[in-house]
């Protein structure tokens, strides 16, 4: 019997104020019970909308079916056939505004909690089973990836399981791209990136670290003195952007790139860390996205009073519905129609505070968000020793730079094709952030998958 329940089950969690003081994961993740109650839930409606709003196209009706009969690796092997990050999926994946948003239950209730059953099927897997995917034999072709974060390690695996030979090249010490420096611990615990990267491993994934592409070695050289017949260009965004307001040269004052990146990559959090970072007990976030969330909810677990400065109204914030009540359940402050005019600095050169501005909202911009403009006469200071600037992030220019007839658009994203990734350069293709700028994991993983169908027709012409 279907259970027709208008509301999900809730995803057990750590209480805010016990979390807001450790880097363990919120979520704690459904029982084996909850799941299949869950998974019940489900229609198994004929047209599957769900599937439709994923951008790896998982089987979401037949493996919450296998779910609802208790068949958790089924369930699991259901959605490896399309997914190479599960587990990751499950946790940061915005379940909410595709394969969820498209879900039947949600007409005259809640949705089916997809995000969360992906996860607990992902999680029981790895708990469960010890056997190793088997490799499969090599079709004699090689391609290069270049960088490990999801849109990467997605056209390693897709490649991977056709026989290719693929080597990552990541210019970090350690695999994972944005998923193990950008997002925080308590979100996506790095054993569990790590753990989805061992797979690929298993699958005859070569990862190459401290490999920076453009410096290290160029894309012309792989290509054509190191025999790679196609090359994924999957590096990201990470280059920071501010405001261009007096005193972002302050000390004190962080991009929320390299805050996350200290923190996340470089433990900066435990105690005697190597690469210890200075925090305030003040601190400011400015901007309203998942990395300002991200960045504020680890400024609190240091020990500030954290506030998130956003020139907008708490409507227009474009992080995830869930991060943000998070993020005010563990205490941090949200100052709404407020815009930095200047950070102010003492006679140390260090943060002092910031001169801010009250906003009112005009007209819909080009994004179709009312624009905010200035409220007159509305001034006034807000007293910090710190700043994390969560602004976005552009691609680095450094491979643009060394690769001749590399085509990209004036801010630094890699002009390719949307349904193949290919770009100006014939064998080049490129997906994820460094094609669109800063975006999702889920849609940088649609990329890859995207790219290495076509890697894989283009060498089998």
């Amino acid at each position: 019997m279907p259970n027709m329940a208008m509301k999900k089950n809730p995803m057990p969690s750590q209480a805010p104020d016990e979390r807001n003081h450790n880097f363990k994961e919120v979520a704690l993740g459904y029982t084996a019970e909850t799941a299949i109650d869950e998974a019940k839930r489900c229609l198994n409606c004929k047209n599957r909308p769900c599937v439709g709003g994923c951008p790896v196209k998982i089987h979401i009706p037949d493996f919450i079916k296998e779910m609802a009969e208790g068949n958790f690796e089924a369930a699991y092997q259901i959605i490896a056939q399309s997914s190479s990050l599960p587990a990751v999926c499950g946790r940061v994946c915005p379940q909410e505004s595709q394969c969820e948003n498209k879900c039947v239950r949600g007409i005259k209730g809640e949705p089916v909690g997809i995000g969360r059953l992906e996860r607990f099927a992902a999680d029981w897997h790895n708990a469960h089973s010890a056997e190793k995917p088997e490799k499969p034999v090599s079709n004699g072709h090689k391609v290069a990836v270049i960088g490990s974060g999801p849109s990467g390690l997605t056209c390693a695996g897709d490649l991977a399981k056709k026989g290719y030979q693929v080597t990552v090249f990541e210019a970090l010490h350690l695999a994972g791209g944005v998923l193990v420096y950008g997002i925080p611990e308590f979100r996506l615990p790095k054993s569990i990136v790590q753990k989805e990267i061992d797979t690929l491993i298993d699958l005859g994934v070569q990862i190459e670290t401290n490999v920076v592409i453009g410096k290290t070695i160029t894309i012309d050289e792989l290509m054509q003195e190191y025999g790679f017949e196609a090359v994924f260009i999957g590096s990201g965004a990470g280059l920071p952007k501010f405001m261009n307001i007096p005193g972002e040269n302050l000390k004190g004052v962080y991009s929320a790139n390299e805050f996350l990146t200290r923190i996340n990559l470089m433990k900066a959090y435990t105690p005697g860390s190597d690469t210890p970072i200075q925090h305030g007990k003040h601190v400011a976030v400015v901007g309203g996205g998942n990395v300002a969330m991200d960045a504020a909810r680890c400024a609190k677990r240091l020990g500030a009073e954290v506030t998130v400065v956003y020139r907008r109204t708490e409507a227009e914030l474009p992080a995830r519905r869930e991060e943000v009540e998070h993020a005010m359940e563990e205490g941090i402050v949200f100052k709404f129609l407020t815009n930095p005019l200047e950070i102010l600095g003492d006679d140390q050169g260090w943060v002092r505070g910031a001169k801010c501005q009250e906003m009112e909202l005009g007209e819909p911009d080009a994004s179709g968000r009312r624009r905010p403009v200035p409220k007159e006469g509305s001034e006034f200071e807000m007293a910090l020793d710190c700043v994390i600037m969560a602004l976005g992030t552009s691609p680095n220019p450094l491979i643009k730079s060394t690769t001749e007839g590399l085509e990209t658009q004036k801010w630094g994203g890699i002009i390719a094709e949307e349904e193949t990734g290919l770009t100006s350069r014939t064998g080049v293709y490129a997906g994820g952030d460094a094609v669109t700028g800063a975006a999702t994991v889920i849609l940088a993983m649609g990329a890859g998958k995207n790219a290495a169908a076509a890697i894989d027709e283009y060498l089998n012409k």
